[in-house]
């Protein structure tokens, strides 16, 4: 099964971000997605529960397990798999646009597993900061495109307040529990987006129900080049999406 939360009628792509999906399912279901391309842009893998196994036409292979995440530059292109394991996985998978001086590098990986995740906590608040800064601590990620990435799991009663630099895109797809968000405080169940203005420099958000609330912050820098997108082909011409320069 797959949620998808950007790049969708009613909420499309909004730069620099292209697709968030969240996946759930096994390889004993039939689940997951066998070798296919990727040119022009950023995945973003994050493991949310079980495993999803990796492999690539170069050779690269590897399992992203429950917690921790993996970012594939296609860059110029590869051809890939994604497929779960026996057991129901769910994730998350981020497609992140990139400038044109860097849609045709060579392919690359960054990876790190739960244990070397940035973590910060505070009165009800704890924060995976996969890619950014939050709470005084930064990730070790490193990203082409400037971008936060940050996995908040929010007490009952708690209240948090998250910078975001000023004309920014951000936004936040919600995983468990309720989270209310702004000054309005407005309740949003699981498995919704909200997208916030990039007039605002923070985020903020409390948890006004009786569960663990868990949500995805992600925002970033726009790009403001032109965008076209070939299924998993995303360049800045149509020539190029098509795979003709």
């Amino acid at each position: 099964m797959v949620r998808r939360s950007i790049g969708r009628p009613g909420i499309g792509q909004i730069d620099p971000f292209l697709m968030l999906d969240e996946f759930t399912g096994s390889s004993a279901e039939g689940a997951g997605f066998p070798d296919h391309p990727h040119r022009g842009f950023k995945t973003v893998s994050y493991g949310i529960e079980g495993e999803k196994h990796h492999e690539d036409f170069l050779g690269n292979s590897g399992v992203i397990k429950a917690g921790g995440v993996q970012l594939m530059t296609a860059g110029r292109g590869i051809i890939h798999s994604e497929i779960p394991g026996k057991e129901v996985a769910t994730g998350l998978q981020l497609w992140v646009n990139l400038k044109s001086q860097y849609k045709m590098v060579e392919p690359n990986y960054q990876e790190l597993n739960k244990s070397q995740m940035t973590i910060a906590k505070t009165d009800g608040v704890e924060v995976v900061i996969v890619a950014g800064e939050s709470m005084g601590k930064k990730s070790e990620i490193r990203t082409l495109t400037p971008s936060y990435y940050l996995d908040f799991k929010v007490a009952p009663g708690a209240t948090h307040k998250q910078s975001i630099p000023k004309g920014w895109t951000a936004f936040c797809y919600t995983l468990k529990g309720s989270v209310s968000f702004g000054r309005n405080l407005k309740n949003v169940p699981a498995h919704h987006t909200v997208v916030f203005e990039k007039d605002g420099d923070d985020v903020e958000f409390s948890n006004n129900g009786y569960e663990e609330g868990r949500f995805v912050l992600i925002a970033g820098e726009p790009i403001g080049e032109p965008v076209e997108k070939h299924g998993p082909f995303v360049m800045n011409t149509k020539r190029g999406a098509r795979g003709s320069d």
